[in-house]
């Protein structure tokens, strides 16, 4: 930018044809604007950190709990422990979207051999107009052994009719997912049986 500059300026130089002060004032307000100019993007090294304004924002979008019935574990496979949860209901709510997830779909789950859990939840929703909404929800829990108090996060991705909830499909979403057990009491040893599970979807901006 300097060697631009210094050019610039002896170019501006030539070209007036007007008393040396009247010119040397001239060029020096063009070289000066040139150097208050921003580099470009290209310019600047790989690996730096953009500015705050150029980093993406997460905006909460709204909260799901969905309602689930134990557990059917089919047991190990070739590729790990498989079982799956199935989806019995639930409601969606937050400024975005109202509406109620839609009995019926599955959340698969794999346990790998290194202790990591698989998770793929697919499943409907259906919003206060009646639109029905699929969501894939894809996440990856490792180590084995979290405690429930500890966020997990997944990937949600959603395919919604051409319409008002077309934003749906377009926008990208990061999620957050808590678990939700029976309270009473439980025997020693035992670990309380899951009822639902909170969902809280952010739209990535």
């Amino acid at each position: 930018m300097r060697i631009l500059r210094s050019k610039l300026l002896g170019e501006c130089m030539k070209g007036f044809s007007m008393s040396l002060l009247l010119r040397a004032g001239i060029c020096g307000l063009l070289v000066t604007s040139l150097a208050g100019a921003a580099e470009p993007a290209s310019s600047m090294g790989i690996g730096t950190a953009p500015a705050a304004g150029a980093m993406p924002k997460l905006e909460f979008a709204f909260e799901a709990r969905v309602t689930v019935a134990p557990a059917v574990v089919l047991g190990e496979t070739a590729v790990g422990h498989r079982q799956y949860i199935p989806i019995t209901g639930g409601v969606v709510s937050g400024p975005k979207f109202r509406g109620e997830v839609v009995p019926g779909g599955w959340d698969f789950q794999l346990r790998t051999a290194g202790g990591c859990n698989q998770l793929t939840a697919d499943y409907f929703w259906r919003a206060q107009d009646g639109a029905v909404i699929h969501i894939l929800n894809e996440g990856l829990l490792c180590p084995e052994g979290v405690p429930d108090s500890q966020l997990t996060f997944v990937r949600p991705r959603f395919e919604a009719p051409k319409g008002p909830h077309e934003w749906l499909t377009r926008a990208t979403f990061i999620a957050t997912l808590e678990v939700e057990r029976a309270g009473g009491p439980q025997q020693p040893g035992t670990e309380a049986p899951l009822v639902a599970v909170r969902i809280k979807f952010f739209q990535l901006r």
